[in-house]
């Protein structure tokens, strides 16, 4: 079971982790053993996220949400498989944490009609100091 709050965690039917060969560091070993690790949490289908807080994670997740509702995270920056694992788990736990914080409401506001009035008397200015810069004229 990996716990994301007090209220909320993931069971492990809902986690399925894949071990890979992967590339980078490791030696001799690097071609033998498979210490990357493939997560696939299957979020659409949790009954511990509510709705919104699967629509969030979806926009957060981006590419790594596939298809069928999963979000699929990939780590091989550890030369140890069992940190790999942890890695990739607390990385899952940090998406679903940013998805639980609802974003604020934007409120639409006005531009203050003092605000607008000093706006066109700047640009005023300004024009009138470029139409003085033009050629003189014969007269």
């Amino acid at each position: 079971m990996l716990r994301i709050t007090d209220q909320i965690s993931i069971e492990d039917w809902e986690i399925t982790e894949q071990f890979v060969r992967a590339s980078g560091p490791g030696g001799q070993n690097v071609n033998k053993v498979a210490s990357a690790v493939e997560l696939r949490f299957e979020a659409a289908r949790s009954p511990a996220l509510s709705d919104a807080v699967k629509g969030r994670l979806r926009r957060i997740a981006g590419r790594r949400w596939t298809k069928d509702g999963a979000v699929l995270l990939q780590v091989s920056e550890e030369r140890s498989q069992a940190r790999n694992r942890e890695i990739a788990r607390e990385r899952l736990a940090e998406l679903i944490r940013r998805a639980l914080v609802a974003p604020k409401k934007r409120r639409p506001t006005r531009v203050s009609l003092n605000q607008k009035r000093k706006r066109v008397e700047a640009k005023k200015r300004r024009g009138e100091v470029k139409a003085l810069r033009g050629s003189v004229g014969e007269d």
